[in-house]
C-alpha cells in the first residue's frame, strides 16, 4: 500500500464522525458491548490502543460488530503492525513515525495515521506521501492554536488531534480548517466500561457525534 493510498483511507475513516474514541481495554469480554454502544451512539471508528494484554483480543471481538471500523493504536514496532492486522484491525495509529514502522504498515497494507507534533515531522511524512496525520500530544504541543498555525504553510495536511482533547476543547480543534476529527478517551470512561454501562456510554457517544465540524 502506498502512503498516498493509506492517507486517503485514513482520511475516510476520520470523516466518519467528529470523534474517534481512544480505548484502553483491560478485559476483552467488554469489547463487544463497548463497540455496540459507541457505534449506536454515532461513533463507528474505534481505536483500541495496544497498551494492555487484552488489546489484540479486544480488536478481534470489535471487528465482528457490524457498522464499526476498528483500528489499533499505539503502534510502535513492525511486530505490533503484524499482530494488529492479524487481529482484524482496519487501520493503525501511532504516536509518532519511524521508517521501520511506516515500511511495516505499507508492506502489510495497514493504513496508518502517523503522529506528528512539529512542522518538521509533518513535512517528513508529507515528503513520503502521507497527508493525513495525528497531531500528538495535542494539548501539550500547543493545542488548537498551534495546530491552526500549521494550516497556512502546510495546507495539504489534515489532522486528527489527540492527547488532552475533551468535550470542552474539542470544538476548538474541530473549527480548524486542517482538522478532520479529534481523538479522545472521554467517551468511554474506565468506570463505565467496568460497570458495563453501555447506555451511559452510548449517550456520551451521541453527545460527541453531535459536535459540529
Amino acid at each position: 500500500m502506498t502512503p498516498e493510498h493509506a492517507s486517503e483511507l485514513t482520511a475516510r475513516t476520520c470523516q466518519l464522525a467528529p470523534v474517534v474514541p481512544v480505548l484502553v481495554l483491560d478485559d476483552a469480554s467488554k469489547a463487544e458491548g463497548l463497540a455496540r454502544a459507541l457505534i449506536a451512539g454515532g461513533l463507528p471508528a474505534l481505536e483500541v490502543t495496544l497498551r494492555t494484554p487484552a488489546a489484540l483480543e479486544a480488536i478481534a471481538e470489535m471487528a465482528k460488530v457490524d457498522g464499526g471500523v476498528v483500528g489499533a493504536g499505539t503502534l510502535l514496532t513492525a511486530e505490533d503492525v503484524e499482530k494488529a492486522k492479524e487481529a482484524g484491525a482496519s487501520f493503525g495509529v501511532s504516536p509518532g513515525a519511524t521508517k521501520r514502522l511506516l515500511e511495516a504498515c505499507e508492506a502489510n497494507d495497514l493504513p496508518l495515521l502517523p503522529g506528528a507534533a512539529t512542522a518538521s515531522e509533518a513535512m517528513a511524512l508529507l515528503e513520503r506521501g502521507y497527508k493525513t496525520m495525528k497531531f500528538f500530544p495535542a494539548e501539550a504541543a500547543g493545542g488548537a492554536k498551534a495546530l491552526g498555525s500549521f494550516a497556512s504553510p502546510l495546507p495539504q495536511i489534515r489532522f486528527c488531534p489527540t492527547g488532552g482533547v475533551s468535550l470542552k476543547n474539542a470544538p476548538d480543534y474541530l473549527a480548524l480548517p486542517n482538522t478532520l476529527c479529534v481523538g479522545g478517551s472521554w467517551v468511554a470512561p474506565k468506570d463505565m466500561i467496568a460497570a458495563e454501562d453501555w447506555a451511559g456510554i452510548e449517550a456520551l457517544a451521541a453527545e460527541a457525534a453531535a459536535l459540529s465540524r
